[in-house]
């Protein structure tokens, strides 16, 4: 297509006029992305349809990948590198008179995802790619994402956030490959010469229509696909004239509903209409992905029984495993296969990744909604449980309260945690302290009637994608210093140890760092309007607006900063910029008055001149990867506080590292096998162990009193949420005030004092600027042992054997 800037100049120009109807110097900056972006997808395709051929003809086991979340940001960039057209196409369009990087702003984050569940689900499509691995994604494709977040007088405000208003120029829409979903209706059970039969009738059905993203892999030539299903009415031809008043608003209510499912991710399900919208979601994405997958296996494999040999299905956290009970129904109702030779093939094709131990999220559905809504699925999850439970008899006999707990129907819920554990062949955590937990605590019953389907696979995140292409700066100085090898190898990161007390290199990590906190600065200014000093400490806290995750505890280290600086205005303390950036669910009222603190505390010490700018405080409006992308390079500070036991692994904490950033946390996730690859003395730890966190939880003999009665630092800044300038503004903080001195779930008060000895370790290790930029340099040499690359060679041998 082209193969140096003047032939891609050529390609470019002619493309413009045939898409446009323009020359270059008439076109909006919208056509020239545009016309960019479908050069470089057909630049894929070939590759695309090469690598579906080398499938199919070599008949290679696949997997896939379900998710409710691929949070991919921008792809553009990471395209052009993958590629290997990125400079070629620079050069071409600024001989052009046109800036790639402004094209490059162009493009949205796709809205497809929150947090690390999506983002690991994003690069973990990057690894099977630049591995040459055949693993494939299937998602849904959310027209509005979550939400964008708008902050209006301090407050969180949900909005929209329209992402495909001027399309996708990634995908490609297959309505030949469309499959009708189910939902409602009755079943019918028959016999036929002494075979069950059942007859789904009256049901509503709806058409799941794939948009197909190429997921491109680094230098190799191999592109798999990113499948995500759009909803459709199949009644979307009716003539309203033909249909009497009531048939009419009876359609108009049909393609109501049917769009609601691909319009927003997550919803809210605090009412029974959002927790059916929500199990309806989850219910299309797997019928959809498991129809597609069968049909396609069928196209080139003869016997259903070599169907765990040819394709692994491997389940995302719980909201996908429906995929369970609906494998069954095809392999039993369509496939007219037996239940013992059907559950058999599901339980070896299946697998399941637990990504916390968090109650919300181990989902549970009310039995009456579910039957109503799904009562095929929920027949076969009724027989699934009745089997497991005859057998969980004789190991219990008369133990209720045991059958109870590992059942999958019990208390009138149907209880999805249960259904994924017992229907997969590998159940995994995401890091060794959460795997410990989960089999030794939450699924101790199930390790121990199934001791060999628990393993960890610790996650991962994509070099190329944080540091490559996020951090350019950084990358070129370690390709100078070690060579390129570790793109394709992160693990060759470990070379650059011998450069931790070079003080030539030092000096390049300190430049690169330095002009990176500029870039993030003058960016904060045209975003936010507030000047920030990029010789301060940059202390970020970027991530999903939690209890857990512990903001409040920053923000008290923050309040307390500032009542040292009023009480001593001269007080020695390097200044520090803390920047904030998440989103809080719509319905987590406790969540969105943080949000409103954080912004009501910036308003107030933002504008104290007496403080002389050694505290400022940012909050990012509508985070989300693109500025994450920005703000990781940049970052002194990486804050991974959550409290012990809580956070399965992180993923945030992965990419400070490697962009050389010294972390403050817990013992908590990942964090702990962090610290165990660079030496804990190259982190800041703090606070409760695992253990200790479990303890309080079991005993319930945390006395939350006695620590706020013995912190005069703690009994001043609660006091301030009631009083004092923040109290007087607004009456929020009194939830966040009643909620610590009621239970302080997650242990802040309990933490506060360890938390601010650690910070102030901080300054003065920061004060030592050789000795800081040895540690970072030593963080990012040993951050190759969290490439997502690792993570998936691991799921690939030990799991979906590829």
């Amino acid at each position: 297509m082209f193969s140096n800037k003047e032939s891609f100049k050529i390609a470019f120009m002619d493309r413009l006029v045939s898409i446009h109807g323009k020359d270059v110097g008439a076109t909006t900056i919208a056509d020239q992305y545009y016309t960019l972006g479908t050069m470089v997808r057909e630049y894929a395709s070939s590759n695309w349809v090469k690598t579906n051929d080398v499938y199919k003809n070599a008949k290679t086991k696949q997997v896939y990948y379900l998710s409710m979340e691929f949070l991919l940001g921008k792809l553009l960039k990471n395209y052009l590198y993958n590629l290997d057209i990125y400079q070629i196409s620079k050069d071409g369009l600024k001989e052009l008179g046109i800036d790639i990087e402004v094209l490059m702003e162009e493009e949205p984050d796709a809205g497809l995802g929150n947090g690390g569940l999506g983002r690991l689900a994003a690069d973990f499509m990057d690894s099977f790619a630049s591995l040459n691995l055949p693993g494939h994604g299937c998602g849904i494709r959310y027209k509005y994402g979550l939400f964008e977040q708008k902050i209006i007088d301090g407050y969180q405000v949900e909005v929209p956030d329209y992402w495909l208003k001027e399309g996708n120029v990634w995908e490609v829409r297959k309505s030949d490959k469309a499959f009708e979903v189910r939902f409602g209706g009755k079943v019918i059970t028959n016999t036929q010469n002494r075979e069950l039969t059942f007859e789904h009738i009256d049901y509503e059905p709806v058409l799941a229509v794939p948009y197909d993203m190429p997921m491109v892999g680094y230098k190799n030539d191999t592109v798999n696909t990113l499948r995500l299903w759009g909803a459709e009415s199949k009644m979307k031809h009716v003539d309203p004239a033909d249909l009497s008043g009531q048939s009419y608003y009876k359609v108009i209510e049909y393609k109501r509903r049917t769009e609601a499912i691909e319009e927003f991710l997550y919803p809210d399900d605090s009412t029974e209409e959002g927790k059916v919208l929500r199990l309806k979601q989850q219910y299309f994405l797997v019928s959809a992905s498991l129809q597609s997958i069968l049909e396609r296996f069928k196209r080139i494999n003869d016997n259903l029984i070599d169907l765990p040999d040819k394709i692994a299905i491997h389940t995302n956290d719980t909201h996908p495993v429906l995929a369970i009970p609906e494998l069954m129904r095809l392999l039993i109702d369509n496939e007219g296969l037996g239940w013992e030779q059907a559950w058999a093939i599901t339980t070896k094709t299946i697998s399941y990744t637990n990504h916390t131990i968090l109650s919300e999220a181990l989902e549970t559905w009310p039995i009456n909604l579910f039957q109503s809504l799904l009562p095929r699925i929920f027949m076969i999850i009724e027989e699934i449980n009745e089997r497991f439970c005859t057998k969980l008899w004789d190991t219990y006999p008369g133990d209720w309260d045991k059958i109870a707990k590992l059942a999958i129907l019990s208390d009138d819920q149907v209880k999805m945690a249960n259904l994924a554990v017992i229907g997969s062949h590998s159940v995994n955590g995401v890091s060794k302290l959460h795997s410990h937990i989960l089999k030794n605590q939450l699924m101790k019953d199930y390790k121990k009637l199934m001791p060999n389907k628990f393993n960890n696979k610790t996650n991962g995140i994509s070099h190329r994608r944080w540091l490559l292409v996020a951090n350019p700066g950084l990358a070129d100085i370690i390709n100078d210093a070690i060579g390129r090898t570790w793109i394709e190898n992160p693990k060759e990161l470990q070379e650059l140890k011998k450069y931790s007390n070079d003080q030539a290199f030092q000096q390049e990590l300190q430049n690169v760092k330095n002009r990176n906190k500029k870039d993030l600065a003058n960016w904060i200014y045209k975003q936010e309007g507030l000047v920030i000093d990029p010789s301060s400490i940059f202390d970020v806290h970027i991530k999903r607006m939690h209890a857990y995750k512990r903001q409040l505890l920053n923000l008290f280290h923050i309040i307390d900063l500032y009542r040292r600086l009023k009480e001593n205005p001269n007080l020695g303390l390097t200044p520090r910029t803390f920047i904030f950036g998440g989103k809080a669910a719509p319905s987590y009222y406790l969540a969105k008055n943080v949000v409103k603190l954080i912004n009501a505390l910036a308003k107030v010490i933002n504008q104290d001149k007496t403080i002389k700018n050694k505290i400022k405080i940012v909050f990012i409006k509508n985070y989300g990867v693109s500025d994450a992308e920005r703000i990781i390079p940049a970052t002194d500070v990486s804050e991974q506080i959550s409290t012990a036991s809580k956070e399965a692994s992180g993923t945030g904490n992965m990419k400070f590292m490697m962009n050389g950033a010294m972390t403050i946390g817990t013992m908590d996730g990942a964090n702990i096998e962090m610290g165990e690859a660079v030496g804990l003395e190259n982190m800041f730890l703090f606070g409760l162990k695992p253990e200790e966190v479990l303890g309080f939880y079991k005993r319930g003999d945390y006395d939350v009193r006695e620590i706020y009665n013995q912190d005069p630092r703690l009994k001043f800044i609660l006091e301030q949420l009631i009083s004092g300038p923040l109290g007087r503004e607004d009456a929020d903080f009194k939830s966040i005030y009643y909620s610590l001195l009621h239970n302080d779930e997650y242990f802040v008060l309990k933490d506060f004092a360890s938390y601010v000895k650690a910070q102030n370790k901080i300054s003065f290790a920061y004060s030592n600027q050789q000795e800081w930029l040895s540690k970072s340099i030593l963080n990012i040499a040993n951050s190759g042992e969290f490439s997502s690359d690792r993570t998936i060679q691991e799921y690939s041998k030990d799991i979906w054997n590829i």
